[in-house]
């Protein structure tokens, strides 16, 4: 038996291995795929906020004051109007009932210059009319006697003097009666002086309200800062208050999901401490800005009625409710490619060859996007986990069972 030469045994080898490599290259590659199917989809948005009174307030005091008395204690309810801080008030109730003696004597003095100023000006006014026309009559039978040289020239000067004298009485005495008429300037001076009396009332009333520190609205105590004899201060607070009855959802919303708010948008709230109660709130307020350090938008959420275990800075879950459809051909999100650029693509299975296929892309949950146009119910489309490069041979393997109730921050499907 004739040997081989060693270079035919080496092509030999090299041939084999050529034709091993082809047949391995014919033979399709094993990939994960996942099915295109319909149902429904919601699309929505998850974050984490916090219960907010619709006014919260510092209660504090104008003036300086040692507190007398703290008539409420964290947790109370109060009704507006009602008196929560008594400050020292001595000095004030000495400034009143002083404001008030003043008043009671401006007020009995125009009473008297009604009731008895008036009519003694009145009187005083006939007397001094009666007085003049006498001594005028004297005048004149007085200065015909001097005339006939029955009196002298002494006697009709001192006649004139005396007419003149009546004549500046009755003078003032009009004046008077003038000053005492209601537009008169003895009766303005009596209202002026009244209503300084009022002024000077009213102002000692409101230093001592200052010193009853009330609310001014129906709240809840959420702090007490103070207790009695402590001393109260301008900016100084002396209790925090939140506003019963207009609570609220503050929450912080990624930018990126502007598009898909409204308001009115309906939401559902879980309280962390009562997972099992959810109750409802609706969007009422997007705020006109974004926030360029973090990029996100500050949210209100509305809730009416608010149940009765929400208290202020309570943390809760809020899903915001998106628009859905309920015949939707749904792509699995691990499915698909170039996710977050202007052109999405997937890698179908067709024919036995891995095709790349442009996809418009709908309404996105997690686990579950909708596909506009580029697909069908019923294609297979290969997971993006799979290095599988277009026009390759493959061979499906069967989907991985999905998972349900997936609850992550940011875009769910239900």
């Amino acid at each position: 038996m004739k040997w081989f030469p060693r270079w035919a045994a080496l092509a030999l080898v090299l041939l084999l291995l050529v034709g091993l490599a082809l047949l391995l290259h014919q033979r399709p590659s094993l990939v994960q795929v996942d099915l295109v199917t319909r149902g429904a989809i919601a699309q929505s948005v998850l974050v984490s906020g916090r219960i907010n009174a619709a006014a919260r307030l510092e209660l504090g005091s104008e003036v300086s004051a040692t507190v007398q008395e703290v008539l409420a204690r964290e947790g109370d309810r109060v009704r507006a109007g009602a008196v929560l801080v008594r400050l020292s008030d001595a000095e004030a109730q000495a400034a009143l009932q002083q404001a008030q003696a003043l008043l009671a004597e401006a007020r009995a003095r125009a009473s008297q210059q009604v009731t008895l100023n008036a009519p003694l000006a009145e009187q005083t006014l006939r007397q001094a009319q009666a007085q003049a026309q006498a001594v005028e009559r004297e005048h004149l039978r007085v200065r015909e006697l001097v005339a006939q040289g029955f009196f002298s020239q002494q006697r009709q000067d001192d006649s004139q003097r005396a007419l003149e004298t009546a004549r500046s009485a009755l003078a003032q005495a009009q004046l008077q009666v003038q000053a005492q008429q209601r537009n008169g300037v003895e009766s303005q001076l009596a209202r002026a002086r009244v209503q300084q009396a009022e002024a000077a009332l009213a102002l000692a009333q409101a230093r001592l309200a200052r010193l009853l520190i009330k609310s001014p609205m129906d709240a809840l105590v959420l702090a007490r800062h103070v207790e009695p004899g402590g001393m109260a201060q301008p900016g100084r607070a002396l209790l925090s208050l939140a506003a019963l009855g207009g609570l609220r959802i503050d929450v912080a919303v990624d930018e990126q999901h502007l598009g898909l708010l409204s308001l009115g948008m309906p939401a559902r709230a879980l309280a962390d401490a009562f997972p099992n109660q959810p109750f409802e709130a609706t969007l009422s307020h997007l705020s006109p800005a974004v926030d360029p350090q973090r990029g996100t938008l500050e949210l209100r959420l509305a809730l009416d009625p608010a149940p009765a275990f929400v208290r202020p800075d309570m943390t809760v879950s809020v899903e915001l409710l998106g628009p859905s459809r309920t015949q939707a051909l749904l792509l699995p999100a691990l499915a698909l490619r170039a996710a977050d650029t202007s052109s999405p693509w997937v890698l179908r299975v067709r024919d036995g060859r891995a095709e790349r296929v442009p996809v418009q892309l709908g309404l996105r949950g997690i686990g579950m996007i909708e596909v506009l146009s580029g697909l069908a119910e019923g294609d297979w489309v290969i997971a993006q986990t799979e290095a599988t490069v277009p026009g390759e041979r493959v061979r499906p393997r069967a989907p991985a069972a999905p998972a349900h109730g997936l609850q992550l921050p940011g875009l769910v499907v239900r």
